[in-house]
């Protein structure tokens, strides 16, 4: 069984404090707890984004289909290796992609020579590394220093084909190769790296998932340093550069839409006794395999109440009072995974399976035989457990997924920590 990379340390982990002392240590899962500091209000700033852009400390993550770039013998040679590295490259591997320097101009030349013909590369600003040595500084109004990252889709496409595939031909020539994780889910690199590659992978795929304008139909543009899209009022493909359709986005909404996110719950529900934990599984898992239960937070739901209905709706149980318990960045495609504790009350503790048929079992499984497969039956889908787990036994997502941080709470009396055994 592949080893799992650790999960990343929580932000001032040894600082003591109330919070701590009352509800225990706070919990930080894979894809969280970036290295970078995002520095939002710098992405208008083209300026910024242009020295960022050439800067000797600049780091790109380029992808392939969203994959990123790996060291392929890394992975090849060391198979059961704890926490892989992503592999990152700088301003001249990418320039005869992205070109010498898209931000010039600013943004408002940008728009008004916006022409829908043109393939521009998706580029992401991603944030400063404030800890690297010889970063960039920039004075704003304030000084900031750092390394620069960006993201950069290098899928060849029309109109980039060719360097792009120039690009990836030398990148393999080099030792490196595009991420083949099972089911494009990138779950074995280290945790800072992935949580770069979460940030990386959930932009660009914003972007390409909204190449056109949700209220007038008319193809879109990507700005403010990827983290936004507008509707031009112009467009140079048109024999006439100003006849294109009027637009509600460009009449005091100047924005057409920012990144979503999908605010999704998964809980650990346990019984009123504190004896036994609730578990489902769906039909295309593997034998034995079983996990907490998930689901979207619909319109005008408190996640409290989505808790609740979720719980009902896939497995019957009614829950009583529920507590959240740490959040994860999940960017397949776009989801914050909301982690609670629920409680069901002593008459609604019942299987039902009626009501939703998204579950092919679900049931109740005494914290003893939780423990034990935590210890010996963790593993990614499709994956081996450990060497000790028997065939039979209960199967149990890795510590990279969040189910797994909430039943080791549950089963540690919700302190956190490592399964007691």
């Amino acid at each position: 069984m592949p080893e799992q990379p650790a999960n990343p340390t929580p932000a001032h982990n040894d600082l003591d404090s109330m919070l701590s002392r009352k509800f225990g240590k706070e919990v930080a899962n894979y894809f969280s707890g970036s290295p970078l500091n995002r520095v939002g209000f710098l992405r208008e700033d083209h300026k910024f984004l242009s020295q960022a852009l050439q800067h000797p400390s600049t780091s790109f993550l380029v992808c392939n289909e969203l994959q990123p770039l790996i060291d392929k013998a890394e992975k090849d040679n060391s198979p059961k290796k704890v926490g892989g590295h992503l592999k990152f490259v700088g301003f001249e591997d990418v320039k005869g992609v992205v070109g010498e320097d898209p931000y010039a101009g600013g943004e408002k030349t940008m728009v008004e020579q916006y022409d829908s013909r043109r393939y521009i590369p998706q580029m992401i600003f991603l944030g400063i590394d404030e800890k690297a040595k010889d970063g960039l500084e920039y004075q704003s109004k304030n000084l900031y220093k750092g390394a620069p990252y960006f993201a950069v889709d290098v899928t060849p496409k029309e109109g980039v084909k060719e360097a792009c595939e120039k690009l990836i031909k030398d990148l393999e020539g080099r030792g490196l190769a595009f991420s083949q994780a099972p089911g494009g889910r990138v779950m074995d690199i280290d945790a800072q790296h992935a949580a770069i590659y979460a940030e990386a992978r959930a932009l660009l795929d914003w972007n390409a998932r909204n190449p056109f304008c949700a209220a007038c139909g008319q193809p879109t543009m990507s700005v403010n340093g990827g983290f936004k899209r507008i509707c031009p009022p112009k467009d140079s493909s048109r024999p006439v550069r100003d006849d294109r359709p009027s637009c509600v986005t460009r009449k005091g909404i100047s924005n057409l839409c920012f990144p979503r996110t999908d605010p999704t719950v998964i809980m650990a529900v346990v019984n009123s006794a504190n004896t036994h934990l609730l578990l489902g599984r769906q039909r295309r898992w593997p034998p034995y395999w079983y996990s907490t239960l998930a689901g979207f937070a619909e319109p005008a739901e408190s996640i409290e109440e989505a808790v609740r209905r979720e719980v009902y709706e896939e497995s019957g149980i009614l829950v009583g009072r529920v507590v959240i318990h740490s959040t994860q960045p999940w960017p397949y495609p776009a989801n914050l995974m909301i982690g609670a504790i629920g409680q069901a009350i002593p008459e609604g503790e019942k299987v039902d399976l009626g009501n939703d048929p998204e579950l092919d079992d679900a049931k109740w499984v005494p914290f003893e035989e939780v423990r034990e497969s935590l210890r010996v039956g963790t593993s990614g889908l499709g994956e081996d457990a450990g060497p000790e787990y028997k065939e039979g036994g209960l199967r149990l997502p890795p510590s990279t997924a969040i189910a797994n941080q909430l039943m080791t709470a549950v089963c540690n009396g919700f302190v956190g920590g490592s399964a007691k055994m």
